[in-house]
């Protein structure tokens, strides 16, 4: 650990500790080997969240009798997050990251026995890949916009529509859809689990991206698709508030990686300037560069300081909508400019893509977009002021 730049922490005990080892050896041996070859392929390996499962860092969430880690502390979660995020191929960690954090609790909070039973094992094996498919080509933001239909037919739904932007969706077996099931803007939706390999179920293009090359984002079609009425997910009618209850901790997983990916940037970025050198003299040693990395780390000091509060709050059941959208925002806005003063540190060899820096600038600009706009996420906390 960089003391320099990371802040002390009171924030985990010995067991999160010793599980942040397990994660750093993990990456290693099953991830850094094969960096370059997952993004020219544009997704990874599905054995890759096999792994994760037999080292235990896939699923702590998922109860022990299923396969999982039975493990509700969100602190663990936050752990492997972290170590993910830091390591310079956190691009093709973050499907597995998304899956633990933001599509297993689809699974584990609002299922009942018959389908705990059906999909969770699978799930916590990594036999079983996850996504949640929300966004459309038309909406954007805004979920209650959603048009994707399911339409009632005896024992069945049928599902007809499109979504856009959805991670993990080259390699998912189980998609949690937003539906629509009534004209109501928002009692309107409801979320039902369509396995990829239903009749009418198809996926698009493993869509281009500026950055994170070797996480996969797709488009997906559902033509007539018949999802039988018992991969409902609660009550009809309710799939926009599991929708808003699940945000927060989406949020503020995001915030507390970008925090994680800023030391890491930092990290490298000190490395670089010490050795790198120029008019005779290291990089390092001239005074902009002290000032800026002065300025930098500082900065990833605050945040870790605010996160870790957000986290402790979040492990109590006490993070708010607002708080996690303000930690959204603040966070990946910070990381975005972190990483391009980082860039500028690094010189004409930072716009090379051999250097990690590069791909750390592309990889951030998604950070301020997914998971809810920054503009979107000031609103929230706006709102929360009355305004």
């Amino acid at each position: 650990m960089t003391s320099a730049i990371r802040a002390e922490r009171s924030l985990y005990d010995d067991d999160h500790e010793l599980l942040r080892e397990t994660v750093r050896a993990f990456v290693d041996k099953h991830a850094a080997p094969h960096a370059e070859r997952w993004r020219a392929e544009g997704k990874v390996d599905r054995e890759l969240f096999q792994e994760a499962a037999r080292a235990g860092i896939l699923g702590f969430n998922i109860p022990e009798e299923y396969g999982g880690g039975g493990v509700t502390d969100f602190r663990f979660n936050a752990v492997i997050g972290e170590e993910f995020s830091r390591h310079p191929v956190s691009d093709g960690l973050a499907c597995v990251g998304l899956s633990s954090d933001i599509v297993v609790p689809y699974f584990t909070d609002l299922t009942d026995d018959e389908q705990k039973a059906r999909w969770l094992p699978g799930i916590a094996a990594g036999e079983s890949i996850v996504a949640v498919a929300m966004t459309e080509p038309g909406t954007g933001s805004d979920l209650a916009g959603i048009a994707t239909t399911a339409v009632r037919d005896g024992d069945d739904y049928v599902v007809n529509g499109s979504k856009v932007f959805i991670s993990n969706g080259q390699n998912a077996d189980l998609v949690v859809t937003a539906v629509r099931t009534g004209p109501d803007r928002h009692g309107g939706i409801s979320l039902l689990v369509v396995e990829a390999d239903r009749p009418g179920f198809s996926r698009g293009r493993n869509l281009e991206k500026i950055g994170l090359h070797a996480q996969d984002t797709s488009e997906l079609f559902f033509q007539d698709v018949r999802v039988p009425a018992v991969n409902l997910l609660g009550a009809e009618g309710t799939g926009f508030k599991s929708l808003m209850r699940n945000l927060p901790q989406e949020r503020i997983s995001i915030a507390a990686n970008a925090v994680a990916s800023i030391e890491g940037v930092l990290e490298r970025t000190v490395e670089y300037v010490r050795e790198r050198k120029a008019f005779g003299r290291t990089v390092g040693s001239f005074q902009n560069t002290r000032f800026q990395l002065a300025d930098m780390v500082t900065t990833a000091r605050v945040g870790r300081a605010y996160i870790d509060d957000l986290l402790a709050r979040h492990t109590r059941g006490e993070l708010s909508a607002a708080d996690a959208a303000a930690a959204k925002f603040w966070a990946t806005e910070q990381y975005v400019d972190i990483v391009g003063r980082c860039l500028q540190l690094h010189g004409a060899y930072g716009y090379m893509l051999e250097y990690r820096i590069a791909h750390d600038y592309l990889d951030s600009r998604i950070t301020t977009i997914y998971g809810g706009t920054t503009e979107i996420m000031k609103e929230i906390v706006a709102r929360d002021l009355g305004l």
